[in-house]
């Protein structure tokens, strides 16, 4: 039912849905949260289990790499990589200060199986930061497989990311996935990027 009812949906209520159910359950307990880290990320992962695509976005850092890699690497990785956006995710959720979200309205891709989803982070200084989400639809349900914040294309990051790790290790898969641990800086996302050249979709 629940997979009936998200492949009816449009993406941009998956957006809101997914923001509203997460806001309800963190909305003044942030310092609880920021103490127990453990239970945020919990909660995260369920969130984000529901509408992002994690082995599409996990193929898609690896980038020209994914070929050659085993599939027990490519879980491995897929895996690691969760966790990545998880803690990366929760620690903004508990360190940012904002207050509003607002989930705009959302456009067609270049293709029919493809959607994107603006939203506008509104910081406490009344700062507001664009959050861009790239959707896809796969077997009829809309999966978030791309995020840009305020510029930063972050699937295209953690793509060059990978790339410098696997050259900085002589392709090394099994080295690089054991020691993944890239990180935008919340100083960083904040600041944006410095030209638009970075916002296209990681594919």
């Amino acid at each position: 039912m629940a997979s009936m009812a998200q492949a009816q949906q449009k993406p941009e209520q998956l957006i809101r849905d997914s923001i509203d159910q997460l806001m309800g359950q963190i909305e003044g307990r942030k310092d609880y949260f920021a103490e127990h880290p453990d239970e945020l990320e919990a909660l995260v992962d369920k969130n984000l289990e529901q509408i992002a695509d994690f082995r599409y976005i996990g193929a898609s850092v690896m980038g020209r790499y994914f070929r050659n890699a085993t599939p027990e690497q490519r879980s491995r990785f897929v895996d690691t990589f969760r966790q990545t956006l998880i803690d990366t995710y929760a620690r903004g959720l508990v360190t940012f200060d904002y207050r509003e979200l607002r989930v705009l309205e959302g456009t067609g891709g270049r293709y029919e199986d493809q959607a994107s989803v603006d939203m506008e982070v509104v910081a406490d200084d009344g700062q507001v930061y664009p959050v861009s989400y790239t959707l896809r639809q796969d077997d009829g349900q809309w999966k978030v497989v791309n995020v840009i914040v305020n510029g930063i294309n972050l699937g295209l990051t953690f793509r060059n990311q990978f790339d410098q790790a696997m050259r900085n290790n002589n392709r090394d898969y099994d080295k690089v996935i054991s020691e993944w641990a890239p990180e935008v800086a919340t100083e960083e996302l904040e600041k944006g990027a410095a030209d638009s050249s970075g916002q296209g979709t990681a594919q």
